[in-house]
């Protein structure tokens, strides 16, 4: 497997776990950062055996906590540019990788973090995390997907007032906002999150990638035609041998055995 500078991947049992690792920067990413994301989710992608990905940051204190802030302030502008639009590309491949994607959040989760929370498909909190979009307070403002992927999520007036402010949450703040799926005990957090890859991936991984699909794709269109998508993913499911197995089991009364098939 290749290896790399900044992140950490391994591989196991159909669950594969991503480690920001930069702890001395508290995992602050840069293009070197995004480039061996990118090269990590297509590597990931071609592996039919990996199911599941989860992303943590390395060290105790942070998920991420932010774009590396003394690398932009030597960009020039065109290099600002590339490095937004990159930072776009490599979180929006995240988000639509045909793996469910968990993001363990070990700490402080700002600017940037959040941005690549917001792109994967759960958010899982330790009790120390904390969370925000404070790219105002240093003069910049969230450009990886933040202002688009939240306001999504909790609407326009929870986004502006987190924007504006650049507010740091609590985990519980943010799971009352609907920001996180579930906040857990600090040293209970990875555990958990294997306990979640593992029940996703006793399932149906064609069932599960159209699933992602269906809800990804549908929630960006008119809901009329959201029903279109969703009907045309449970026809291409609905013809699959696992979609066979997972009725005959049950009938059967025994566990299935999906070949993603």
């Amino acid at each position: 497997m290749q290896s790399f500078q900044y992140i950490r991947l391994e591989n196991n049992s159909g669950l594969a776990t991503i480690v920001l690792d930069r702890p001395e920067t508290l995992n602050a990413i840069n293009d070197a950062v995004l480039n061996e994301l990118d090269q990590a989710f297509t590597m990931l992608e071609r592996d039919d055996q990996a199911r599941v990905v989860m992303i943590t940051g390395g060290g105790d204190k942070a998920f991420v906590a932010g774009g590396d802030i003394a690398a932009m302030r030597q960009m020039s502008v065109l290099e600002g540019e590339k490095f937004v639009y990159r930072g776009q590309e490599v979180l929006k491949k995240i988000e639509d990788s045909r793996k469910v994607v968990i993001a363990a959040l070990n700490g402080y989760t700002l600017g940037g973090g959040m941005e690549l929370a917001l792109a994967c498909d759960i958010r899982i909190a330790s009790e120390k995390a904390k969370l925000g979009l404070p790219e105002v307070c240093i003069g910049l403002y969230p450009g990886w997907g933040g202002t688009q992927r939240l306001v999504r999520l909790v609407g326009k007036g929870i986004t502006k007032e987190l924007v504006f402010t650049g507010e740091r949450l609590s985990a519980e703040e943010a799971k009352e906002l609907g920001l996180v799926n579930k906040v857990v005990k600090h040293e209970e957090l990875l555990p958990y999150c294997r306990t979640l890859a593992d029940k996703i991936i006793a399932n149906s991984p064609i069932a599960v990638m159209q699933a992602k699909k269906a809800i990804n794709q549908g929630s960006e269109i008119s809901l009329d035609q959201a029903l279109v998508l969703e009907a045309e993913a449970w026809l291409v499911n609905f013809s699959t041998e696992d979609r066979v197995e997972g009725l005959t089991s049950f009938l059967e009364k025994r566990k299935p055995h999906y070949k993603g098939k």
